[in-house]
């Protein structure tokens, strides 16, 4: 029996990328839209939700147009790794601060790929903290401590 999905790579990409920009949509819809000329609240997650539909509904598409390689298996190291890494983050950034959440996150996630470096980790996890203490902390004042409560500051 011959399937009509010619990608399934790109079907369950497209499934993924559609339901994930339609929850937002839903999740988005309690608040204010407002106008390109004055954003609401809702206005920029609208518009990244309607942007995943575009791209889950174009590869949904593909998937029965174009032949593409099949799911070989699914990476569950890697999936609760970069899931540890990002609720670890958000559980600590506040207490820790971004100079201990920040090298953590990206070190844990790095260790779900097979080609894992240390040094290169490392490397990234320092030029990430300075980029986003710099941009988000100093440039856009995001209100996030560089070192948190738990170390006096």
């Amino acid at each position: 029996m011959t399937s009509i999905i010619r990608g399934t790579k790109d079907f369950w990409t497209g499934v993924i990328y559609i339901a994930i920009g339609t929850s937002a949509l839903i999740i988005n819809s309690e608040f204010a839209m407002g106008s390109a000329l004055k954003m609401g609240p809702a206005y920029f997650p609208a518009v990244l939700s309607g942007i995943l539909i575009t791209i889950g509904v174009i590869s949904f598409v593909r998937s029965f147009i174009r032949h593409g390689t099949p799911v070989s298996g699914y990476a569950f190291k890697g999936l609760l790794l970069v899931t540890v890494s990002t609720l670890l983050f958000g559980f600590i950034v506040r207490g820790a601060g971004l100079v201990i959440a920040l090298p953590l996150l990206v070190i844990i996630s790095s260790c779900a790929s097979k080609q894992f470096n240390w040094k290169y980790s490392l490397g990234m996890a320092a030029g990430l903290t300075i980029f986003c203490i710099l941009i988000f902390l100093k440039g856009l004042g995001v209100p996030l401590p560089i070192l948190g409560s738990w170390f006096g500051s």
